[in-house]
């Protein structure tokens, strides 16, 4: 006798309860006060990373796809993760995972085909990626203390301290071991210092790309020369007067921004 079918067993994946369907969306990174370190406290100890690793490894697939499985397994358990990082500690952690190879200062991590492994490897990944990012953070803080204008400072001032800033925020960014599109390391950086005086975003974003100007590349280093005309381009830009140069009375200040 012939046995009826019963009813097809089926799922939507989006729908099920997994870390990426149940945490919001991240926002943009565009104002600096959406990743200041000052506004978003990190508390990290051995307790904490403790739990972090165990929060990762959960969602690491006991047999991973592959090549042969178009890496499907792999780029799920990186997209649980990505999930699970913003979730715990919010949206400024969401560029935890801005590798190198794609133009951002973390080395820890890569993506879901190379550094989802075991689950202590992809663990320990995420741990180190995740402390990298919040160090940059950091690094930037006192980078923007260190080089923004006073704020009595007249238009001449401001443009030296702009162009200074330029300088070294681009050099920060190529130094920091960003490959392909290290430029948008370069342009982001320099979008939030401007915001960090308190710049409207999208004005800081259109002077970033007017003073770049399609002027840096993925995978070349510009050159000292073309790296001082964008900052003397943003610096004029904003303030109307060309930044002055070789004044002994601020020797002491070029030195520190140099040491920096």
């Amino acid at each position: 006798m012939r046995r009826e079918s019963g009813p097809t067993l089926t799922y939507n994946r989006d729908t099920l309860p997994f870390p990426d369907n149940l945490v919001p969306r991240p926002t943009s990174m565009r104002h600096w006060a959406d990743v200041d370190p000052a506004r978003h406290p990190f508390a990290w100890d051995g307790d904490e990373e403790a739990r972090l690793r165990a929060l990762v490894m959960e969602w690491v697939p006991p047999v991973l796809s592959g090549m042969a499985g178009h890496w499907q397994a792999e780029y799920w358990c990186a997209d649980q993760i990505d999930a699970i990082v913003r979730d715990r500690y919010g949206n400024w952690a969401q560029g935890w995972n801005w590798c190198h190879r794609h133009g951002g200062p973390v080395g820890s991590w890569v993506c879901g085909t190379s550094s989802v492994t075991t689950p202590d490897e992809t663990a320990t990944g995420v741990v180190g990626a995740l402390l990298e990012w919040r160090r940059w953070l950091e690094a930037l803080a006192r980078r923007f203390v260190e080089l923004a204008p006073p704020p009595d400072a007249s238009p001449e001032e401001s443009s030296w301290h702009l162009e200074r800033a330029s300088v070294r925020l681009v050099t920060m960014a190529l130094d920091s071991g960003a490959e392909g599109g290290w430029h948008a390391l370069a342009a982001r950086s320099l979008g939030w210092f401007l915001t960090s005086t308190g710049m409207d975003w999208a004005e800081a974003d259109q002077a970033v790309e007017r003073a770049i100007g399609g002027r840096f590349e993925s995978w070349v280093d510009p050159g000292r020369a073309v790296i001082e005309s964008v900052g003397e381009d943003l610096a004029v830009d904003l303030t109307g007067h060309a930044p002055y140069r070789d004044h002994r009375e601020r020797e002491g200040l070029e030195n520190l921004h140099d040491r920096g």
